[in-house]
């Protein structure tokens, strides 16, 4: 959307005009440009031209500047945060941008805190390398109240790597200083709000999120945190037995829940996946089929988004077909789907799970089934375990010549073989 997009250049524009006075020129050059770029897109040439002019001016200043860009610690910064708050999939080329800021600025408290979040959120997701180091990210956050003791957020940040690391007393400490010194800081309440949640004090963390609520009514992640307190909320009820008074929540606590997710990704319907899945996940314990399966077909479609998400969306529509539906083969193409984005995930690996459980499973039902035997032989050919996948492309045709398919897999991989062995 080109024109919220321009209106959240113009608040990023009165921020750093408000913050940063003094290096305004050097901080604005990310902003500029991607101003040019979003007219440009529009076919407002006359308005992208005169944010190039203004570039061209404000690069002039610097003696290694190209005409519309100047490579300076203030331009990788503000392009690192202009990636971490656009998407999932820009945090690689964040990390990079705010590594390249400090190369040359080390002591500059804005980029170490990009640094720390950025590397915070790829820690979350388990296809990256950082996910199999989080302590780079408690570092980073040290290294940011070394530089600024006060800095709330970083407080409250690092409070959450130390749970998940069971270092419980320091991360409480720090919650409880960072709500002290920062109790209506944006940032600090909503952080310190998913600490109580994860801590299992939902009361807690529902009175914080809705307290910064009745401040900010439209914030996306304020109202997908509620709506994760209530789930969590609704979870606890299954140990109840039906007839227990708690269990007679369980209605209001689903629409609670689904009130608060779809208020966090109608906004945001094309970024905001996360909320989506919980929308649907809720929507499919209250048996509202249709629903979901409306959700994950419009998921489906999405291009371009992080991989580990793309792979989730196929997990979960595949689970949905298998245990809803009780469609094997629609649940084996969103399987395979999932399987084919190379990218290192718990999301991927159980797709991989589903797909030979449901295979084999298949056999065992009839030994001379071929679509099986391909099925485990595109498994074992996206694993890159050539061999396996010959064979079982190979035990297909033999059940089924003309099977198109696996002979053409099979082609493709005795080539590949050989001309590895020369």
């Amino acid at each position: 959307n080109c024109e919220e997009a321009i209106q959240n250049l113009k608040e990023a524009e009165k921020i750093l005009r408000e913050n940063h006075e003094d290096e305004f020129d050097k901080r604005i050059i990310v902003t500029y440009g991607n101003y040019a770029w979003v007219y440009y897109h529009k076919g407002q040439l006359t308005e992208a031209q005169f944010y190039l002019d203004k570039l061209e001016r404000i690069c002039k200043q610097f003696p290694d500047a190209s005409r519309y860009t100047a490579m300076i610690p203030e331009v990788y910064g503000e392009k690192g945060w202009s990636l971490l708050k656009t998407a999932a999939r820009y945090y690689e080329e964040a990390k990079e941008c705010f590594k390249k800021a400090l190369e040359e600025d080390p002591n500059n408290t804005d980029w170490n805190v990009g640094y720390a979040i950025v590397l915070s959120r790829l820690e979350g997701f388990s296809g990256t390398s950082e996910s199999r180091a989080c302590s780079e990210s408690v570092k980073q956050f040290r290294r940011v109240l070394e530089l600024d003791p006060d800095h709330g957020e970083a407080m409250v940040l690092l409070a959450l790597k130390l749970q998940q690391l069971n270092q419980s007393e320091e991360a409480l400490e720090l919650i409880e200083e960072a709500l002290q010194m920062s109790p209506d800081l944006p940032h600090v309440l909503r952080y310190a709000a998913k600490y109580y949640r994860l801590k299992g004090d939902v009361e807690k963390a529902v009175e914080l999120l809705k307290k910064r609520l009745e401040i900010t009514p439209h914030s996306t992640f304020f109202h997908h945190q509620i709506g994760q307190c209530y789930r969590n909320k609704l979870f606890s009820l299954n140990e109840n037995p039906p007839s227990d008074p708690a269990f007679q929540r369980r209605a209001e606590l689903i629409e609670l829940c689904k009130y608060y997710f779809a208020k966090a990704f109608e906004p945001r319907p094309l970024t905001f996946i996360r909320a989506q899945l919980d929308f649907a996940k809720i929507c499919l314990i209250n048996e509202e089929y249709q629903v979901v399966e409306e959700i994950y077909n419009n998921l489906l479609k999405l291009e371009g988004i992080y991989p580990g998400n793309e792979q989730e969306i196929c997990l979960e529509a595949g689970l949905f077909e298998l245990r809803e539906k009780n469609s094997e083969s629609n649940a084996i193409t969103h399987f395979l789907e999932g399987m084919k984005v190379n990218y290192n995930t718990t999301e991927r690996k159980r797709c991989r799970d589903n797909l030979e459980s449901i295979a084999e499973r298949q056999l065992r039902r009839n030994p001379r089934d071929s679509k099986a035997h391909g099925v485990l032989g595109l498994m074992h050919q996206l694993d890159g375990k050539k061999r396996k996948a010959i064979e079982r492309f190979e035990k297909a045709l033999e059940l089924e010549p003309d099977k198109e398919e696996s002979l053409s897999a099979l082609c493709e991989l005795r080539l590949s073989i050989s001309v590895n062995d020369d």
